[in-house]
């Protein structure tokens, strides 16, 4: 990325303003000796802004740069001290949204311990597994999840709030100094298809991974943030990072709540909301307050948007919707901004500054613009690996995301879903998120999906599952004669299921494999 842009972009987003001289030579040594892990990017901010408030979470609790790096330092040298938790090591972190899950991450980073974190939606036993395949040395959870993790090893310690308050108050006096090695951030996959795996999130190396995304996204320094996506989910943790480097004040709530949210965002005056994109499904679903929120930025990230939603939610709270494509193993591919939006509500957008993709078939060849192929991305932040050796593919530098997609003549991305979502029926491929986004526009239907099942003529065949607003009513064939109105044949869904909600893990993603137990 070459210098001018990054310095034009850091201008306009208001990086480089003049500032105490003093503070401003701290916060380059900060960022000098500690480069720019969390632990880094958290001490940049104390040492530029110490009185300005982090985090705000919904009981009250309001914490300043200074009392937040604090709090975090007292927590890693108790974590060395009292449990004996050493750089390279791995700590996991079962977390909602709150100061806590802040300070931990970052204690771990100080260490050079790797944290862990883990998806809320585990079961026991899933919760059980990641303990082992990650050698966790220790485990921080919420209160609410204590019964949840009474089955693990009792060697294992587990620390819930009121023992990390203690750990805080009690921490014996001293300084950290820059471990030899970062901790690494390690973000559990989704994990819609089983247990998930641990893939390793590379620390930046610069501005460069900061400015791809505010170049695009207009998020300033001393935004006020609402970060409603899970922060142990790759999109709510570059929040956090982003929040951080541009010296952000947080807002927090534990658990999403559409009318709570609102509330939230006018009484703390926010300037941007990240979510994922069923949260803003959710919001239109209660009346907006009044005074609206003065968003400037709603940025969302995890899964598709549904056919129509962009133009809904724009029209009621202005533009002011960015989606980012990407996945845990890429980062980011591309982002869609107001206009493009607008202009075609299901795009992906297009690749910032410094991001290259590339549409290929299976043989790795480029496809030809309006073709389906495989999306294979590279830039800065591509993952690390799995934690258990695993890659994923990739071409000359770029990575297999794992979807298929097109590109329009003028550098727009669809995407079409999952590689191995396409089924072939009848001898036709047919990609189910089509039908998603239309089915998503009729007006009786609050959510729906559409997944692959087996057929014993076809080898497969579509069922779609919808989820009706209250009091409305659809008939099956109704619902089959308006796809076939728009799509082809094989693409009018046979089997229509009617749920009162879909299944979604803790990220807002649907469970395809709870759809299928209808079918055996």
């Amino acid at each position: 990325m070459d210098l001018p842009f990054m310095v034009t972009t850091m201008t306009r987003r208001g990086l480089l303003t003049p500032g105490q001289p003093i503070r401003i030579a701290s916060q380059l040594n900060a960022l000098r000796r500690w480069g720019w892990s969390l632990a880094g990017e958290l001490r940049q901010a104390a040492a530029r802004d110490p009185g300005r408030t982090a985090v705000v979470d919904e009981h009250g609790t309001e914490l300043t740069y200074q009392e937040l790096l604090d709090r975090a330092e007292r927590m890693a040298r108790s974590l060395r001290t009292a449990h004996g938790v050493q750089a390279g090591e791995r700590i996991g972190v079962l977390c909602r949204n709150h100061h806590g899950l802040i300070e931990t991450i970052v204690a771990a980073t100080l260490l050079g311990v790797d944290a862990v974190l883990v998806n809320t939606g585990l079961s026991a036993a899933q919760l059980a597994t990641v303990a082992e395949e990650q050698r966790l040395r220790v485990l921080v959870h919420d209160d609410e999840f204590t019964e949840r993790v009474l089955g693990l090893p009792a060697e294992l310690p587990r620390l819930d709030e009121r023992a990390r308050e203690e750990m805080v108050a009690g921490a014996l006096p001293g300084e950290l100094q820059p471990p030899e090695r970062d901790g690494r951030i390690i973000v559990l996959t989704s994990g819609t298809t089983g247990t998930p795996k641990g893939a390793r999130r590379p620390t930046p190396n610069g501005f460069g991974p900061l400015v791809s995304i505010i170049d695009r996204i207009p998020l300033h320094t001393r935004d006020r943030v609402m970060i409603a996506a899970p922060i142990f989910h790759t999109w709510g943790f570059a929040a956090l990072q982003v929040c951080f480097a541009l010296r952000a004040t947080i807002v927090l709530h534990r658990r999403f709540d559409p009318a709570a949210t609102l509330a939230a965002l006018v009484a703390h005056r926010c300037d941007a909301l990240f979510a994922v994109p069923v949260m803003v499904q959710r919001l239109m679903e209660v009346a907006p307050p009044w005074p609206r929120p003065q968003l400037k930025v709603v940025a969302v990230s995890g899964s598709a948007l549904p056919g129509g939603l962009a133009t809904r939610f724009m029209d009621v709270y202005g533009d002011v919707l960015y989606n980012l494509y990407g996945s845990t193993e890429v980062s980011w591919a591309s982002i869609a901004g107001p206009a493009e939006l607008r202009a075609a509500p299901t795009t992906a957008g297009r690749p910032p500054r410094g991001t290259l993709l590339r549409i290929l078939d299976a043989e790795g060849r480029q496809v030809p613009d309006g073709q389906v192929g495989r999306i294979f991305v590279g830039n800065e932040m591509l993952f690390e690996g799995y934690t258990t050796g695993a890659s994923r593919e990739s071409r000359d530098g770029l990575l297999d995301t794992g979807d298929l997609g097109r590109l329009t003549p003028d550098g727009l991305l669809f995407v079409d879903g999952r590689a191995d979502d396409m089924i072939v029926s009848g001898g036709e491929n047919v990609f189910p998120s089509e039908v998603e986004n239309l089915l998503a526009q009729l007006p009786q239907v609050r959510e729906a999906a559409v997944i692959g099942v087996p057929d014993p003529e076809y080898g497969q065949r579509l069922a779609a599952f919808l989820a009706l607003h209250a009091g409305e009513t659809l008939d099956p064939e109704a619902v089959r004669e308006y796809v076939r109105h728009y799509l082809a044949r094989f693409a009018v869904p046979r089997d229509v299921v009617f749920v009162k909600y879909l299944p979604r893990n803790a990220t807002g993603k649907v469970l395809a494999r709870e759809l299928r137990r209808y079918y055996g």
